[in-house]
């Protein structure tokens, strides 16, 4: 039994291709607008939440579209008016994957209930054969000694009961068929726990994100996710501060300064 950690990191965002954007610019009389705009690569998910959001009104400079005779050009005061506005629309073109490692299917069984927006890519047991069980603990339970104690043997015992069953089934040896072992290792998954850590990819659009930092940082969340998500939204800060700096936390809990984008 292997005392784990959950780890949450960012492994793709979005990019833009600003060859193409400065041609459909071009089309429409909207050059500007990417002379105004950094290009790092921090900066294309903001950029493009930008773009999608100035497309809907034309509003790459005034005159484009008669009904606009002045335009915001200050980026965050732009993105802020469209988290203001309740646009969520605009945030649905962004896409940030998440590689969630050592978190519990206590965790994922909940993560995976919000569909909407999201795609999940998780570890599966019906394939993986387990020969230890990394397990997370929260900080009250380590200052628990019986409770560790207790918890530590049983999982120790469900641990060693994995191993024997694989010997059992003469798993290893030469020649087992793929099916065969996936079948077995199907059944053996049925004695590990819940609380067992697992891996898997998570990627969220802006608005889908937005929301389940919200809802799972709740005081009425459950605590493994409230930490999983309070990370999440702690990287989002730092990758995309137009579109994540209006929270405000508290006590765990991740208040948006505008809900229901």
């Amino acid at each position: 039994m292997r005392r784990v950690e959950p780890e949450i990191r960012l492994i793709a965002r979005p990019q833009l291709d600003y060859d193409e954007v400065a041609g459909y610019l071009a089309e429409v009389g909207g050059e500007s607008w990417l002379e105004r705009v950094d290009r790092g690569e921090l900066d294309d998910a903001q950029n493009l939440a930008e773009f999608a959001g100035r497309i809907c009104y034309r509003s790459w400079e005034p005159g484009l579209n008669p009904n606009v005779t002045r335009i915001r050009t200050d980026q965050e005061e732009y993105l802020r008016n469209i988290l203001a506005s309740a646009h969520g629309s605009v945030l649905e073109h962004l896409n940030f994957s998440f590689a969630l490692h050592n978190v519990s299917r206590v965790a994922t069984h909940e993560l995976v209930r919000h569909r909407a927006g999201a795609a999940v890519s998780q570890e599966s047991l019906r394939f993986v054969r387990l020969d230890d069980l990394p397990f997370w603990f929260p900080r009250w339970a380590e200052g628990d000694a019986e409770l560790m104690g207790r918890a530590t043997a049983l999982l120790e015992q469900m641990e060693a009961f994995q191993r024997w069953m694989a010997e059992h089934f003469d798993l290893d040896r030469e020649g087992v068929p793929f099916a065969e072992k996936k079948a077995k290792t199907s059944f053996m998954r049925r004695f590990a726990p819940e609380g067992l850590g697992t891996g898997l990819v998570w990627t969220a659009n802006v608005r889908t994100l937005r929301h389940v930092i919200e809802n799972r940082t709740a005081p009425g969340a459950e605590e493994e996710i409230r930490l999983i998500f309070g990370r999440v939204g702690e990287l989002m800060v730092k990758e995309a501060p137009a579109l994540f700096g209006d929270y405000t936390v508290q006590d765990g809990a991740w208040i948006p300064g505008w809900r229901k984008v």
